[in-house]
């Protein structure tokens, strides 16, 4: 089943209104509730229609637009710095300095190593799952705030257990476990929060007439973070060892900090109410409540409509809600 916008968006207004009465009131396409988030939807394409992007220019020309592109591309970056692809790095020398250093030193080798990456794998599976369960429940705001600060804890753990353990010098196998089962948490941590918000957040923020070009240059953003990580680990593995730990450590705090600070919530907001929220709420996000910011449009829309008998009279989307009823 399409989305109502996007039945709207292609021509099919009385799908998109069936649509709507199916997911919100049973069937009834003359619920008051109904009929509002219709017309705002329609009133929002035909918008988006006149007023397409033409180009990346304007993303940078109008403040709601340059500010979700600036959320969009930081989010991007700062989930490269997370450490991700530090971990999951494959290259011969990274491999040699802690997988299968570390694994044989507690005996495990062989096929058990590529068993004991699979956990791994299904950690971050159970993580994702757990994600789409939740997200709509807690938003996406602290949830980010809180995996970077959970991914700053383990790393900080795993820093000193490699820095008073070494691998192939020290024999602690405690120490090495120790590590491993970080490594688990954090993807458990990152694999439930900041993976897969950072493709969430972008797709959700922008409008229809600005999001594939904003998507594009922030998934671009990623790529490049990525590429940067992949290229420098295993040099500077070899030049600094567990100390590039540290910048991990750091950037997971900042992110934390910088999302506190920059990023207002946008659970349970329809499309048409997210550039009133980045045209009008402060950047500076402490302090503000987003639900202040275009959240009550449809409630106005739907007292309307209620105060004029359920019908929205006058109007283009009224005519065209008049006609699908009685086709």
């Amino acid at each position: 089943m399409q989305s109502p916008r996007w039945l709207v968006d292609h021509g099919k207004p009385a799908e998109a209104l069936a649509t709507l009465a199916k997911l919100h009131a049973h069937g009834d396409q003359t619920d008051p509730w109904v009929v509002a988030e219709f017309a705002q939807i329609q009133e929002s394409v035909t918008f988006e229609h006149e007023n397409e992007a033409k180009s990346y220019v304007e993303l940078f020309r109008n403040r709601s637009s340059f500010r979700r592109l600036f959320i969009a591309v930081a989010l991007q970056a700062s989930v490269q710095m997370t450490g991700v692809s530090a971990i999951q790095v494959s290259s011969d020398e990274l491999d040699q300095y802690y997988s299968v250093t570390i694994y044989g030193q507690i005996g495990i080798s062989g096929q058990d190593t590529l068993k004991y990456q699979a956990i791994n794998s299904i950690i971050a599976l159970i993580a994702q799952f757990c994600c789409i369960l939740l997200i709509d429940r807690f938003g996406r705001r602290w949830p980010l705030i809180l995996g970077n600060l959970g991914n700053c804890i383990t790393f900080i753990i795993a820093t000193i257990l490699i820095a008073m353990f070494p691998p192939g010098v020290a024999n602690n196998r405690s120490a090495q476990w120790g590590f491993i089962i970080m490594t688990w948490i954090y993807n458990f941590s990152f694999s439930a929060t900041c993976g897969p918000l950072s493709w969430i957040i972008p797709a959700e923020i922008f409008d229809t007439r600005t999001r594939s070009k904003g998507v594009s240059i922030a998934t671009m953003t990623s790529f490049a973070f990525n590429t940067m990580i992949g290229q420098t680990t295993g040099i500077a593995f070899g030049s600094i060892g567990y100390r590039f730990y540290i910048v991990f450590i750091v950037c997971n705090f900042t992110n934390a900090l910088f999302f506190w600070a920059i990023l207002p919530e946008t659970k349970g907001r329809t499309l048409e109410s997210m550039t009133y929220l980045f045209t009008h709420s402060p950047w500076w996000v402490p302090g503000s409540r987003s639900e202040d910011y275009g959240m009550h449009d449809i409630d106005r829309k739907v007292e309307e409509i209620r105060e004029k008998g359920g019908l929205v009279d006058d109007t283009r989307e009224g005519d065209e809600l008049e006609r699908v009823k009685t086709e």
